[in-house]
């Protein structure tokens, strides 16, 4: 069997900013609408700066309205939840995302509940879950999005599929498993008390893998043939002291034996901002009544 297809995340996300910067024009020129996203960070975690300030390029790339909002560490709860009061109520933000982690003394599940799900670009309220799981139309997590977009550019039909999700956050392990049911595949949510794990991922033509262990996944647990989807970002160690990034997939070993995989950095990761930035117009035009 020939090795497996690498699966571009970069290059597809690239042509899905590009997409959503001439929808973003049309929207400007035909209803003076801007799509707006504020993103909140509480505290200097050093990877959630990246991220946010990749963030804040590509919604500006993209002719959005960006903000950020930058808040010390020792932020209360009740300032923070204030601003996303306010972000709620601007009518300039359509997108409203708090960077999580936050600090130990900021309840997450208290900020997630205090922003309107009409603006939850990240997916994460109660109600946005709830659309999903019933099948009705909702803002759903970005990275789940995302995959779901390299399937089907990947295969096309994904219905009579089976599907294996390896792992099962409200971020992205169950959003993952709604919308490939959703997509008519057979899902199975896996997980760390999954009794024999290898045997229960080798029955899948599909397998997204999410548990934030690095190279979990071997070539054994993986049927011949199979489309993998690594979501996992790992740093470990290199022999000359730095690190490198690797997914939860042993991707050297795994691509001779599926026919198509997501690399870890280049995958799913860009997928990521880029169905931030569609969910962000996406909410642009359901607060403003437009099209769909």
């Amino acid at each position: 069997m020939s090795e497996a297809a690498i699966i571009d995340g970069k290059a597809f996300a690239a042509r899905l900013r590009q997409t959503i910067a001439a929808e973003v024009a049309v929207l400007k020129a035909e209803h003076g609408l801007t799509p707006g996203l504020a993103v909140v960070l509480v505290g200097e975690d050093p990877a959630s700066q990246v991220y946010v300030r990749s963030k804040g390029e590509q919604t500006l790339e993209a002719g959005m309205h960006s903000e950020t909002h930058r808040l010390p560490a020792e932020t209360s709860q009740a300032e923070l939840l204030a601003l996303v009061e306010r972000l709620n109520s601007d009518p300039a933000v359509h997108g409203v995302l708090v960077q999580f982690p936050v600090p130990d003394h900021i309840s997450q599940a208290a900020v997630v509940a205090a922003i309107s799900p009409d603006k939850d670009v990240d997916g994460l309220t109660v109600a946005n879950a709830g659309r999903l799981a019933s099948g009705l139309p909702a803002l759903t997590p970005c990275t789940p999005t995302g995959c779901m977009m390299l399937l089907r550019d990947q295969l096309g039909e994904l219905s009579g599929k089976r599907a294996v999700v390896i792992g099962r956050s409200n971020l992205m392990g169950k959003p993952m498993a709604q919308l490939l049911l959703a997509a008519d595949c057979t899902v199975t949510i896996a997980h760390s008390r999954t009794k024999d794990l290898p045997a229960v991922v080798r029955e899948a033509d599909i397998v997204v893998a999410a548990v934030g262990r690095a190279q979990m996944v071997k070539a054994d647990w993986i049927k011949p043939g199979a489309v993998v989807i690594d979501v996992g970002i790992n740093r470990i160690p290199k022999e000359d002291g730095k690190t490198r990034l690797v997914g939860d997939v042993a991707f050297d070993e795994v691509k001779a034996v599926a026919s198509a995989i997501t690399p870890v950095p280049g995958g799913v990761g860009p997928m990521t901002i880029a169905c931030l930035l569609a969910n962000t117009v996406l909410a642009a035009k359901r607060l403003n009544g437009i099209g769909e």
